[in-house]
């Protein structure tokens, strides 16, 4: 089905008023119920026998991961996994130089994220789970053998509602006009900034990609989404469906922010003062420029004071990996040299965690 008739204006503007009532009711239960976070904190993967004393919307949530596990796209799943086997280096490169920068410049949306002060004071931190999000959702298997990433996908849904619930109730600065906090537009944007921008981060480089590759993580996306509750009846399937997706949201969103601006800034200066190549941390802010474009840069207040050649800067993307990796790169070399920069950084590998909670 063509999707395209249903981005319109007066679409997206009902989802900003919609979120994903089903990890909404779950987190009020979790609130009420606040020792329960600590015991699914010390889960691996969501039960198979889940407790049946536990609050009904809570087992709700649960119980729709295990009942969808069974329509999971294997073929589907065992190509984006194969795409992130041969290219899931670059691809953790895009996660930071291209979409999170992306996601700062549409002001409504970065008003959340401005108000977490791990995202401001602990970027690193936030970039380096967010990469193991990313990790668990491409690890071979993932979601046919290896049920690990339903219990990832949930973590990062419930995340999205606790942040939801606290701003929606204690952010006294909230403007109504911004929408819902994290709502269906503002989901499927970030689902667009993990999948589209690093298509388009991958053709700036000269990184050429089949239609069938582009497709292929389209699609996985679309699986994800369903994961993560999104109304993915309005989640594109095609690459023009997708880039006339994102140049509506662009046109209603991409603006500047003092929220965008502290955002970026916190990550520019993250980048500056860790990354280990002085290539790439000396020109992060042009880097991150080059991918966003000149239109993002612009709401970002970033300036591009090198110019860049986007071959140039794939190659020495390239190089910087078989510096890395050798000949011999895969996902698990991937992964053991993310965990490794991880634990030399921060002194541990980080992991997406539900966030502790006391009663008062």
């Amino acid at each position: 089905m063509d999707k395209l008739s249903l981005y319109t204006n007066g679409n997206l503007d009902a989802l900003r008023d919609r979120t994903d009532p089903l990890a909404d009711q779950a987190v009020v239960a979790l609130i009420q119920n606040p020792e329960l976070n600590s015991i699914m904190n010390s889960w691996d993967q969501i039960p198979g026998d889940l407790p049946q004393d536990w609050p009904l919307e809570l087992l709700n949530f649960l119980n729709f991961y295990q009942e969808i596990e069974s329509k999971a796209p294997v073929a589907l799943l065992k190509n984006g996994q194969k795409f992130f086997q041969e290219k899931g280096d670059l691809y953790l490169a895009m996660l930071g130089f291209y979409s999170l920068p992306y996601c700062y410049a549409f002001a409504d949306g970065a008003e959340v994220l401005v108000r977490s002060n791990r995202i401001v004071n602990q970027i690193g931190e936030r970039l380096g789970e967010t990469g193991s999000f990313l990790l668990e959702l491409f690890r071979p298997g993932a979601f046919f053998t290896n049920r690990v990433a339903y219990w990832t996908c949930a973590k990062v849904r419930l995340i999205h509602a606790f942040s939801r619930y606290f701003v929606e109730r204690y952010a006294r600065d909230w403007n109504p006009d911004f929408g819902k906090p994290i709502n269906q537009e503002d989901l499927i944007g970030t689902n667009l900034a993990f999948s589209l921008m690093v298509l388009r981060g991958f053709r700036k480089m000269g990184i050429n990609l089949s239609t069938q590759e582009s497709t292929t993580v389209l699609n996985y996306w679309h699986w994800v989404g369903q994961l993560m509750g999104l109304e993915v009846q309005f989640w594109p399937v095609t690459a023009k469906e997708a880039f006339e997706l994102e140049r509506l949201i662009r046109k209603r969103h991409l603006k500047y922010s003092e929220a965008g601006h502290t955002l970026i800034s916190a990550l520019i200066k993250f980048y500056e003062d860790s990354i280990p190549d002085p290539v790439l941390s000396k020109q992060a802010e042009s880097i991150v420029s080059f991918f966003v474009g000149e239109e993002a840069s612009k709401a970002l207040g970033l300036n591009q004071t090198l110019s860049i050649q986007g071959n140039l800067l794939g190659l020495l993307f390239r190089f910087t990996g078989f510096q890395t990796y050798g000949g011999k790169k895969d996902f698990r070399s991937i992964e053991n040299q993310f965990r490794a920069n991880q634990l030399e950084q921060f002194g541990k590998v980080l992991q997406v965690q539900l966030p502790s909670l006391n009663r008062s």
